[in-house]
């Protein structure tokens, strides 16, 4: 085996399939009609399609190509397996990697969240003092074997020690004050299990830990290393950081003799590069966070400025879609997974350049939020809306049917007539509404039943965005999203929902809830360009959503919810870049949302966002009632001086609440809530879940509400 670095390579690859045959492999699966022997043969088909690919794109040399990129649900969560650090509940389930994932007979799935600053969500470790860390090296050790089999040598990934441990959370019971961190030495002989399972089979081992554009010189990167580094057996490691600028932890990482380091230099060249001078550097100039190509000369540049050896993705392409093969009336200068893989090759080939090196461009200055009457003046002015205490309603979306997604289909390619298609929304819509009014909610929602996405819809009904025919990006498991491509400056050519709102509104005496996307969630969940700041182009979107507020409250819409679930998403990883970020982000949502009337109550909603971080800000959205995902992380309710309403129902689990665990949330959420300003719903959209499940749910969410108001009475 080779021990040089291939010139050539990518940090990640995408998993889900091109034709997202992952996503309905898992899903055959869950539904019972598939075992696990066919899940695991569709795994092993897409590996070798994704290898084969990767090869025919120009990844040959040894090494090039990862291993241990794949994944059935989630990484972070096969990390935890890779080091049996499964919470003993969950050993006794019939599929324990499922039900962490996803909860299972009776037990509530793992916490998730985001990965870092990306779209992406990942199932949240859980470390007590006691958890018995031991190296189960089965997969790693049989995606090498399958890859050897096809002719590949390959170079597995792992999450690192410290990353990994960072990530997790403590587990319940542990005692105050203890960190998983405090595990590391633990893990850490885990690790070197692995490492010493993997010297015979790899010359290159890389260790993702993106972890160090956060921490900066952290004391557990320097120890970690220089005990990884210091093993008398183990393949040669390359310690791979991403989503940043990562110049502060280099030296903790240097003093250790790790072979090499893989840096993000798609924001820059990272400080301290010098001291890996004689070692592999590997340059992450392709981006694998935008869909933009790569203006070569800049990237020479860098690659020069930075002293790479090899050249590569940014980070892993997990978050961008496969390829551009197949899509049409798309701007131009895109490229997708394979087309960077491409561009990574081609800039192997070219070799680095001396040059100027660019710099990013800054955000522009600073905004004022705009403001709107006094919350206690709306307050006053919106109860004629006759809500009871504790009103329930739900945050928007209601199951997707196989039938309207066919619908959906069949219309944009001709083969429905728009207003056939349009009579099956308004019958879809009357049914929705016929479901919650039976089930006794509060306020309403229409469902979103001509929504194929909170994102893709409203871009396909403003200028300046582009949407793909096949270009899925994974969300979680098998949840996928096509990101729209925000190219141009953004306008509104008219009203997207005022007819679905105000015809479900016409359905019933209860109010209904108009139902729009946030600005930045609206850019934080597309391909944006890059040309002009963030921060701009934020603001063009939230003109947009400005006049469609106002559309929907002349048209008699008195409860508009706005949702921002990207808020905490887009927060910088530094936190010296925090606060300049949230105010324009808090400036952007106010500017759509502070023109409405009091008597309009204004409605947002935030999920698996670690909401926690940021409640400042979302305190000052000033939106009337917040609604929060409280149901799998354990969210606590603090003060707040508005309407809250943390989420007492777990969506993305097909587990049906009891009727007295949500009894028992509510009244938690009290003592720290009034009921006056307590409200009680899901934490997210429907969706992705059955009608049966739903209704079920719900039934026993509105039970427990009513329980409870009893009991204030």
């Amino acid at each position: 085996m080779t021990t040089e670095f291939p010139s050539a390579t990518i940090l990640g690859y995408p998993r889900i399939g091109p034709d997202r045959e992952l996503k309905r492999a898992l899903e055959e699966h869950w539904a019972g009609r598939t075992g696990r022997a066919e899940l695991e043969a569709t795994g092993r088909r897409l590996r070798a399609e994704s290898w084969r690919r990767l090869h025919e794109l120009g990844l040959r040399e040894p090494g090039a190509l990862p291993s241990n990129t794949f994944s059935l649900y989630d990484h972070v969560l096969d990390a935890a397996v890779m080091l049996d650090a499964v919470p003993e509940r969950y050993r006794g389930a019939a599929d324990p990697y499922f039900a962490m994932a996803r909860g299972a007979d009776g037990l509530p799935p793992l916490r998730m969240t985001k990965w870092f600053d990306t779209n992406y969500h990942y199932i949240v470790p859980e470390i007590a003092p006691r958890t018995a860390f031991r190296a189960v090296a089965d997969k790693v050790l049989g995606e090498l074997a399958e890859a050897r089999a096809l002719g590949y040598e390959t170079r597995p990934v792992l999450l690192g020690p410290v990353t990994f441990l960072r990530l997790a959370q403590a587990a319940p019971g542990a005692p105050g004050g203890f960190d998983p961190l405090d595990r590391l030495d633990d893990v850490l002989d885990a690790y070197g299990e692995l490492l010493a399972a993997l010297a015979g089979e790899a010359a290159w081992v890389q260790l993702d830990e993106p972890i160090l554009v956060v921490d900066g010189g952290s004391p557990a990167v320097r120890h970690a290393y220089r005990r990884l580094a210091g093993l008398p057996t183990r393949p040669r490691l390359l310690v791979a950081s991403y989503f940043g600028d990562a110049g502060d932890a280099l030296p903790a990482l240097a003093v250790a003799p790790v072979d090499g380091v893989a840096v993000d230099l798609t924001h820059g060249v990272p400080r301290n590069l010098e001291l890996f001078e004689g070692r592999s550097v590997v340059g992450g100039v392709v981006s694998g966070r935008e869909v933009w190509r790569t203006d070569p000369d800049a990237a020479r540049a860098r690659l020069a400025a930075a002293g790479a050896t090899s050249v590569s993705t940014s980070c892993s392409l997990l978050h961008v879609p496969y390829t551009l093969r197949g899509e049409s009336g798309l701007p131009s200068g895109l490229a997708f997974a394979e087309e960077k893989v491409a561009e990574v090759v081609a800039l192997a080939a070219l070799g680095p350049k001396a040059g100027p090196v660019p710099v990013p461009p800054r955000p522009a200055g600073e905004v004022r939020a705009e403001s709107r009457g006094p919350y206690e003046a709306r307050a006053a002015a919106q109860r004629d809306l006759g809500l009871p205490a504790l009103p329930t309603t739900t945050i928007g979306s209601f199951p997707q049917t196989g039938e309207l997604r066919a619908a959906r289909s069949a219309v944009a390619a001709g083969r429905l007539p728009v207003a056939e298609y349009e009579a099956r929304i308004e019958a879809e819509i009357a049914r929705v509404i016929r479901e919650q009014e039976a089930l006794g909610l509060d306020v309403l929602v229409h469902g979103e039943p001509e929504r194929n996405d909170m994102v893709q819809y409203f871009a396909e009904h403003l200028d300046g965005f582009a949407v793909t025919r096949n270009g899925w990006v994974q969300s979680y498991g098998s949840r996928c999203t096509r990101p729209p491509i925000l190219h141009g400056d953004v306008s509104r050519p008219g009203p997207i929902t005022v007819r679905w709102a105000t015809y479900a509104q016409s359905l019933t005496a209860r109010p209904v809830k108009g139902m729009l996307t946030g600005p930045v969630t609206i850019v934080a969940w597309s391909f944006v360009r890059d040309d002009i700041a963030l921060r701009d182009v934020t603001m063009q979107v939230a003109d947009a959503v400005r006049a469609e507020v106002a559309d929907l409250e002349a048209a008699g819409v008195r409860v508009i919810q706005v949702d921002e679930p990207a808020l905490r998403e887009l927060l910088p990883l530094r936190r010296e870049e925090r606060a300049g970020y949230l105010a324009w982000a808090v400036a952007a949502y106010r500017r759509a949302t502070s023109g409405a009337a009091d008597a309009t109550q204004i409605h947002t909603h935030l999920c698996y966002s670690d909401a926690g971080e940021v409640l400042e800000a979302i305190d000052a959205l000033d939106a009337d009632v917040t609604s929060i995902e409280a149901a799998r992380s354990g969210f606590a309710v603090q003060e707040f001086s508005r309407g809250i309403g943390p989420g007492v129902y777990d969506i993305h689990s097909p587990r049906i609440p009891g009727r007295d665990e949500v009894v028992a949330r509510l009244r938690r959420a009290l003592a720290a809530v009034p009921a006056s300003r307590l409200w009680v719903n899901p934490d997210c959209g429907l969706k992705t879940r059955t009608y049966d499940e739903v209704r079920a749910s719900l039934a026993n969410v509105v039970g427990a509400a009513e329980i409870v108001r009893k009991s204030l009475k």
